[in-house]
């Protein structure tokens, strides 16, 4: 197999990829897509950091049963620690130096590094109506932006703040194991506290359960440089907020039918239960308001400002009727707040690329709320404006301008900017004035 793997990464061609993924389908080369998918496949973790390389002698040469053996146990976590070490150490030995390195090292990093991803591989299986050969796909329930739909806000939602944290899905099986991925199903191992405490609720649990949330620490900053971190790693005040909860096959399935209210019900009932065990694992708050009286939207308005002051990313609006569905849904709405400050022109800057020869930025200073804002705005133009600001730049250096943006955000020296910032208008210009 490892030589189909040296061909796929000879040529950089997806066309050339492509064709030889469809010949292996042809010739029904089960054992090879059997690899494709312990690899690919997001819900295949083995529990090991670190693979060795085969630096020689060869061995006999390792059967795939052999390995399968192997890779089986260590997803099921039957070999663990020192046993997994030694039993990875053995195939080793067995195998011959490129099948290892080229091969079953690759499976078990989870990486081929050959430029083939699970969508290459179900691009071809569809092709060739070859549906036993698709790799799962990870995804997980999304939102629709608020603005695009607005009518679908209507009757009892459950409204909740929109935290601005990394979005997390565990997965908790009932023999103690649990893996971590990213919204896009990359697997997430730095959280061993929260794993740890979620390891502790496994008593009751007959099926494998998917909860949904988003961790939080004590900067955004802070905690994307402990994501993917490989070493020194500093997660011990990380807290995951859990907004979601359904069983595994459901998860797998893209649907679970279950209320989202009753989801919620479970959800609370489980942390209810262990409480003591889980402080850093906490279920996201959310209040009903029915969006059809005066008294909830009055309500909405609250909830949205105590957002806005409370420095979150936005809210939440959930359809508490609605089933969890992987995909992007209008059961689920985001509605983030933004914020609007005036500042000063202090620059006009040349743009580059598409924008070579016209606007860029506006680079604008000021003050909002005691705070001393620097920022490049450099979105909210079109292309005529472009043209036009960049021809009268020296006229505008001094004028005023309405910035929006979703919130000041403080800079590592201790000043400040903006996040998103979007240019909204001219401050003091008379309707249609040329400038």
């Amino acid at each position: 197999m490892h030589q189909i793997i040296a061909k796929l990464e000879s040529d950089n061609s997806r066309l050339f990829k492509e064709s030889v993924i469809a010949e292996e389908m042809t010739n029904d080369n089960s054992v090879f897509f059997e690899g494709i998918k312990l690899c690919l496949s997001p819900f295949v973790t083995f529990g090991v950091k670190k693979v060795p390389t085969h630096g020689g002698p060869d061995g006999q040469g390792l059967p795939w049963p052999a390995f399968a053996k192997l890779a089986d146990q260590l997803a099921k976590r039957e070999l663990t620690g020192h046993d997994a070490r030694d039993a990875i150490e053995l195939c080793l030995k067995t195998a011959k130096q490129d099948e290892w390195n080229f091969w079953y090292r690759r499976i078990l990093i989870k990486d081929l590094k050959c430029g083939v991803s699970e969508k290459t591989i179900n691009n071809v299986a569809k092709k060739q109506k070859r549906k036993e050969f698709e790799v799962p796909l990870f995804t997980c329930q999304l939102a629709h932006g608020f603005e695009d739909h607005e009518k679908k806000a209507s009757g009892q939602r459950l409204v909740e703040v929109k935290l601005d944290g990394v979005r997390v899905l565990t997965v908790v099986y009932p023999n103690g194991r649990v893996d971590q991925y990213s919204r896009n199903g990359k697997e997430l191992v730095n959280f061993e506290l929260i794993k740890e405490q979620f390891a502790k609720t496994v008593t009751g649990i007959t099926e494998p359960v998917v909860f949904d949330g988003e961790v939080m620490s004590s900067s955004f900053q802070d905690l994307m440089k402990q994501v993917h971190r490989k070493s020194n790693v500093k997660a011990d005040d990380a807290v995951l907020h859990l907004f979601d909860f359904l069983p595994l096959s459901a998860f797998e399935k893209g649907k679970y039918a279950v209320k989202q209210i009753d989801r919620m019900a479970k959800l609370k009932a489980w942390k209810d239960l262990w409480e003591e065990e889980t402080a850093n694992i906490q279920i996201l708050d959310h209040e009903v308001v029915d969006l059809d009286t005066d008294a909830g939207r009055k309500q909405f308005k609250k909830i949205n400002q105590r957002a806005i002051d409370g420095g979150y990313e936005g809210i939440m609006i959930k359809d508490p009727a609605a089933p969890y569905e992987c995909k992007r849904t209008t059961s689920w709405l985001k509605l983030k707040p933004f914020i609007e400050v005036s500042l000063e022109v202090r620059e006009v800057e040349i743009g580059t690329g598409r924008n070579d020869g016209r606007l860029g930025a506006f680079v604008c200073e000021g003050e909002d709320d005691g705070k001393s804002i620097r920022v490049n705005v450099g979105s909210g133009f079109s292309d005529n404006d472009r043209d036009e600001y960049w021809h009268h730049r020296n006229s505008i250096v001094g004028n005023i301008v309405e910035v929006r943006a979703d919130a000041i955000t403080q800079n590592q020296d201790g000043s400040y900017s903006l996040r998103f910032p979007r240019f909204l208008r001219f401050r003091g210009f008379e309707p249609g004035e040329k400038m």
